[in-house]
């Protein structure tokens, strides 16, 4: 079967560190860290104190006031982080076949927001006082369908959840559609808003989250200290189209989708597995579906949540997927600055990937100071730097043992 070429023509993001793909970037470029105390609620019985939350943000700036009030907080990044993908693409809605433009954008846990507003109602007033639009207000796949009602897009329309692997496996879904013709356009990527009381509550004794007070020193993976991750909120949205399709409107090109690979640990349901066998074999399968070796690989943006579990094991299995090669390829983790994203991660993780190939930058991992025991690759600590980048993987683990793996490659005719 022929397949079609999958390449990136727009990109939106709503972040911790900018409400734009541009302040996105020039933030991970200063080694801006977007973590600080919560202020959507009252954090005076929990023992963590902080997030990344996204600041400033009104949902009635990027779509009709009345619309914005029919959505969660979850809904309104995607929507945003869509209007500014399509608008960056230049695609003309009106020139397009709607029925060839779908959309693949997943959140981990949808909206708590309205499930715990709803519940207190329903303890305290009873169940007739319950919104009558809960639902579709709460569930996950509403990301997807908002933006698929607000932009026109009336193709294939569908969502992944994988936990934090949500936002990868959605771009890589959206990629396998486009390759064998079910679609010419994909807006693709995740979206999550989960700062709330329960998630905080729920996340904390779990453990997982850190419980450090200072901003510097809460998301540091890959660091001896590192004690947990921090929970960000944004969404990533890409534009994904047939090389064909983009050609033909004489669209631009930031880079070219080649490889994807998706695997289970089937372990356990928080901790990858020990030996970094699963994530290995996502980024083989990313790297063999792109038609390339170990030794191509320039650089990989790494899952590095910051918990001493993920980093040790990601960094074995990079060094399973890579040999040798894995001390020479250049590594880092957006997530010491925007926090962990869960479902959002891999979608705004893609665009720091194709923003690195573009302009030949390699993002530090801020707040990295002193590797751990294990953690023995190179991590870009300190600062960024300058390198000519032709592949890049973006690497996604998510609870459930969830594993994907996105090849990203320069653009070239």
């Amino acid at each position: 079967m022929m397949s079609n070429r999958v390449v990136v023509t727009g990109m939106g993001a709503i972040t911790p560190i900018g409400n734009s793909v541009d302040e996105f970037w020039s933030g991970l470029k200063e080694k801006k860290v977007g973590i600080g105390p919560i202020t959507v609620f009252d954090t005076e019985n929990y023992k963590v104190k902080l997030a990344a939350e996204v600041k400033g943000f009104e949902g009635k700036n990027y779509m009709d006031p009345k619309t914005a009030k029919r959505m969660e907080r979850f809904s309104q990044f995607a929507v945003a982080a869509a209007k500014e993908a399509l608008e960056h693409s230049g695609l003309e809605m009106e020139k397009e076949d709607p029925y060839r433009m779908g959309v693949c954008i997943g959140s981990g846990i949808g909206s708590l927001q309205s499930i715990e507003r709803e519940y207190k109602k329903l303890l305290e007033k009873g169940p007739s006082r319950v919104n009558p639009l809960l639902v579709p207000l709460m569930i996950g796949n509403m990301a997807a369908g908002n933006v698929a009602i607000q932009f026109g897009l009336k193709g294939k329309c569908f969502n992944v959840v994988t936990a934090c692997a949500t936002g990868t496996h959605s771009i890589g879904e959206a990629y396998r559609s486009i390759q064998y013709g079910e679609a010419d356009v994909l807006v693709a990527g995740g979206t999550e808003a989960s700062i709330t009381p329960l998630s905080i509550a729920g996340f904390g004794a779990l453990t997982a989250l850190s419980a450090s007070e200072n901003p510097l020193r809460a998301s540091i993976p890959f660091d001896r200290e590192r004690n947990g991750f921090v929970m960000g909120e944004g969404a990533g949205v890409v534009v994904l189209e047939s090389l064909d399709h983009a050609r033909a409107r004489g669209a631009k090109i930031y880079g070219e989708l080649v490889g994807y690979g998706a695997t289970c640990d089937a372990y356990h349901i928080t901790s990858p597995a020990e030996d970094g066998s699963g994530a290995a074999k996502a980024m083989e399968m990313a790297m063999k579906d792109g038609g390339i070796q170990a030794d191509d690989v320039d650089y990989i943006n790494a899952h590095g949540t910051g918990t001493h579990h993920n980093d040790l094991f990601e960094t074995k299995a990079i060094k399973l997927a890579l040999g040798e090669h894995a001390y020479k390829v250049h590594i880092n983790s957006t997530k010491s600055m925007v926090g962990h994203l869960l479902g959002a991660a891999g979608g705004v993780e893609f665009i720091a990937c194709v923003k690195a190939i573009e302009e030949g930058y390699v993002h530090a991992t801020a707040g990295l100071e002193t590797e751990d025991e294990g953690c023995d690759l190179d991590y870009t600590k300190g600062d960024g730097i300058k390198a000519d980048i032709r592949y890049a993987m973006s690497n996604s683990l998510g609870f459930g043992g969830h594993n994907a793996t996105l090849l990203i490659k320069k653009f070239e005719e």
